[in-house]
């Protein structure tokens, strides 16, 4: 029998809502510690083989549910109304301080998955010294006009086209439809406002987000990855454009030997990721 994972719990609102992250932790005093935030419809534990091979080399990681997802609650249904605001200003801060209370003497970095890549941006904007910087992987701004020829209007088209379906159900069923599982109605409309407009201004946001990306100073490795469809080299490159101050780091990552990984399937053989982060943080 697998040993129980060990587990960070964050109370959100009430007390049904909470955050759950997956610790996993090196052999020895870790170097550092990476915060973790997924994909949509992909689970924190979907990405333990490569959080244990970060910690093989000696970084610690929190891979965190998104509100909604995996061990997070509470699931998205019609009542939800969060959105990409709710990440970046309420989900991003209560995780990040808890983490900090666990490991309090490492950097912390935060490693965004595509929309976690793009809410940790906002967070970034928000706290621009929440943490000691910023990993993206497979993690590129969903703008239209970051996606080649025909593939940025098969995007445009098919983000308006989730907008409406959860406008109207009440939510994104995605679990149904084979795409980005339950979602908040809320959360995919700020999506596809970003494929639409370019811009990052989610519902109810207090802060003007754009004036305030250009302010962000933190280093920033940002991998794109072979065979990504979703976050392709120019959409990772557009992401990175939106903090110009930012000290960016660019990296592709095409293994030398089997087929490209894709936008989710690198979680599961990550080791040359791993090695490629690891150096990037001792070397700062």
């Amino acid at each position: 029998m697998s040993e129980a994972p060990d587990l960070i719990e964050v109370p959100l609102e009430d007390t049904t809502a909470r955050l759950v992250g997956r610790v996993t932790e090196p052999a020895g005093e870790p170097l550092a510690v990476v915060l973790l935030w997924p994909a949509l419809g992909v689970t924190a534990s979907y990405y333990d083989p490569f959080c244990s091979e970060l910690a093989e080399r000696g970084i610690a990681v929190v891979a965190a549910d998104l509100r909604g997802q995996g061990a997070s609650r509470p699931r998205a249904g019609r009542s939800s109304r969060d959105g990409y605001q709710d990440l970046a200003a309420v989900d991003w801060p209560a995780m990040v301080a808890a983490v900090r209370e666990r490991f309090p003497s490492v950097p912390l970095h935060l490693l965004g998955h595509s929309i976690g890549g793009q809410a940790s941006v906002l967070y970034a904007a928000r706290e621009p010294k929440g943490v000691d910087g910023l990993l993206f992987v497979a993690a590129g701004s969903v703008d239209h006009r970051g996606f080649p020829g025909i593939h940025g209007v098969r995007i445009l088209l098919s983000t308006q086209l989730v907008a409406l379906i959860g406008t109207v159900w009440g939510y994104f069923p995605g679990h149904r439809l084979g795409f980005g599982g339950r979602q908040p109605a809320r959360r995919m409309r700020d999506w596809a406002r970003i494929c639409r407009t370019g811009r990052f201004r989610p519902s109810g946001a207090d802060v003007d987000y754009e004036a305030l990306l250009p302010q962000v100073r933190l280093p920033v490795l940002a991998i794109s990855v072979e065979g990504d469809d979703l976050a392709p080299v120019t959409a990772v490159d557009r992401l990175c454009a939106k903090l110009p101050g930012a000290s960016v780091d660019r990296w592709h990552y095409a293994p030398a030997e089997g087929p490209a990984p894709g936008h989710i399937r690198w979680a599961r053989s990550g080791a040359d990721l791993a090695a490629r982060i690891h150096t990037w943080i001792t070397s700062r």
